[in-house]
């Protein structure tokens, strides 16, 4: 048996590139082009063709992009409150103490 254990960190670059080829699949799925996703979303075409291509675009670019795709939601999930799951839980958050950020000189 291996007993490897697969490790895949990925960084923001990879992040971006497969969010850029989900959108592609969506965008096929629904058999638009890339123009048509691009007026669609009220991008300009090439900021579009460039998103495919190299998952770079603003954040309002891509929030327009999943609007266009019905997609909206699951932005509005990203960095949500955190869910608890008991009242021991809210009361042990409560109880750790915080801290502020360095500030760096």
């Amino acid at each position: 048996m291996n007993n490897i254990l697969a490790i895949n960190i990925d960084n923001p670059n990879d992040v971006a590139i497969q969010i850029a080829s989900r959108v592609r699949t969506r965008r096929l799925e629904l058999n638009l082009t890339q123009e048509g996703l691009a007026s669609r979303a009220g991008i300009k075409f090439a900021t579009y063709r460039r998103f495919e291509q190299t998952g770079e675009i603003s954040l309002r670019g891509l929030l327009q992009i999943g609007f266009a795709l019905n997609c909206l939601d699951e932005f509005n999930a990203l960095f949500a409150q955190k869910q608890y799951q008991s009242l021991d839980d809210v009361l042990n958050e409560q109880s750790v103490n915080r801290k502020r950020g360095k500030k760096n000189e």
